[in-house]
């Protein structure tokens, strides 16, 4: 057999994706140069990697089978690079991170100079919800977790890095005062989060506090898609200010007053106490701490601890 390596990668982005179209976007490659790729490793086997079904292409048991090993040898690929730049003297290796999905407007602020120190280091954020993040947690699947409320019975380290507050709004067209009262708030349409997230139990926790049945309009499962709901006039909705900044500032959206709202909880990155980190890990959690105040001074402001 003479496969080429480029060929592995790009077999285990078409298992990956089950799309020729799909792995050619993600490699930035033509369809054409993928499909030729594709058919030159297959050549080397007598027994099918994919078969054609109508517009699409199927994976075979034997194709997967293959692609694990595939996997396999780019991990170890990967590994020799990592261990020439270790001995050159350079931070190298992987860090993964999982982050609920309002995390997303924290987190990169906290990596940007990290990154620029050591670009030889392979960084995987999975941008996901409050119960797959736990799991994640749970099961030891990632180095740190980013959450705004402390999972149970989990025995973490912790570092605190800023404010998160959650707020009351609806589109700027709507009529309605900048504040209302619980008697009002109960009669709004309101658009929620998907059950389990932390911003959907916030919402929950705060209506019973104040004895309000909600009035359901919308459930939806990213705070992004909340917000775009809210914008187009289709409800309200408290969600966390700091993944709004851009839309109040355009005055597409408002904040409302109501009695006990900003609800207020704390960003955390977190991980496993018993955890061995890694150097590149115990790197990263070193910077955290040092530059944390001074990111959420230059870019946070008011949302500092």
């Amino acid at each position: 057999m003479n496969y080429t390596f480029h060929q592995l990668l790009i077999f285990v982005k078409i298992c990956e994706t089950q799309s020729i179209t799909r792995a050619s976007e993600e490699l930035f490659l033509t369809q054409p140069a993928v499909s030729i790729q594709l058919k030159k490793f297959q050549d080397q086997f007598d027994i099918p990697l994919t078969e054609p079904i109508g517009r699409k292409i199927q994976i075979t048991d034997f194709g997967f089978e293959i692609a694990k090993v595939c996997k396999q040898i780019i991990h170890e690929t990967k590994e020799i690079e990592i261990k020439e730049l270790q001995y050159k003297g350079f931070l190298a290796g992987k860090l993964s991170i999982s982050v609920v999905s309002t995390g997303k407007y924290v987190l990169p602020y906290f990596m940007s100079d990290f990154i620029k120190k050591h670009p030889n280091i392979d960084i995987s954020i999975d941008v996901t919800n409050k119960a797959a993040v736990i799991q994640n947690l749970t099961k030891n699947e990632t180095d740190f977790s980013l959450v705004s409320v402390l999972p149970e019975d989990l025995d973490l380290e912790v570092v605190n890095l800023l404010k998160n507050r959650l707020v009351l709004v609806g589109a700027n067209s709507t009529e309605i005062e900048s504040k209302i009262s619980s008697q009002k708030l109960a009669t709004l349409p309101l658009i929620f989060r998907e059950k389990g997230s932390a911003t959907r139990n916030a919402m929950e926790h705060f209506l019973k506090s104040k004895n309000i049945i909600p009035n359901y309009k919308l459930e939806l499962v990213s705070n992004e898609a909340v917000k775009q709901a809210v914008c187009a006039g289709l409800g309200f909705s408290i969600m966390p200010i700091i993944g709004m900044k851009g839309e109040l500032a355009t005055e597409n959206l408002k904040i409302i007053e109501t009695s006990g709202l900003p609800i207020e909880t704390t960003w955390r990155l977190v991980y496993n106490r018993k955890k061995q980190l890694s150097p590149v890990a115990n790197a990263f959690i070193k910077h955290v701490k040092e530059v944390k105040n001074q990111v959420v001074e230059k870019f946070f402001g008011l949302d500092k601890l």
